[in-house]
């Protein structure tokens, strides 16, 4: 299994980014994925997360209106637009997947994750 993130960067607050996971070696477009953050001396935390159809979406309340979790099953890819960013968003980021297609109030137990890509904001 393969989760490989991109898009990630340096950021002013109040601006955008657009981070992308690419999937291999797993059944991706039958699996619920999700987006989770380690910030420095935090413990890792779920952002949002996807069903495997797109119809079921969760969001922490920290992001919610301001990110949007989506994925195209045809290309193996998962996206998370994060918009009006705050220095409290810098972190780490890194897509997972979980073990079903859906994660049945479980949203912190993923499967398999990625190496992550840093989103820092700061002025």
């Amino acid at each position: 299994v393969q989760l490989v993130e991109s898009g990630g960067g340096l950021v002013q607050p109040g601006g955008s980014l657009r981070l992308s996971c690419v999937a291999s070696g797993l059944a991706f477009g039958s699996l619920a994925m999700g987006w989770f953050r380690q910030g420095p001396g935090k413990e890792s935390e779920v952002v949002a997360a996807i069903n495997w159809s797109s119809g079921g979406k969760y969001y922490a309340h920290a992001v919610k209106d301001r990110f949007t979790i989506s994925r195209d099953n045809a290309k193996n890819t998962l996206f998370l637009q994060m918009n009006n960013l705050k220095p409290e968003d810098t972190a780490l980021y890194f897509c997972a997947n979980y073990k079903s297609g859906m994660w049945y109030g479980h949203v912190e137990e993923y499967e398999y994750r990625g190496q992550g890509t840093q989103v820092t904001v700061s002025s």
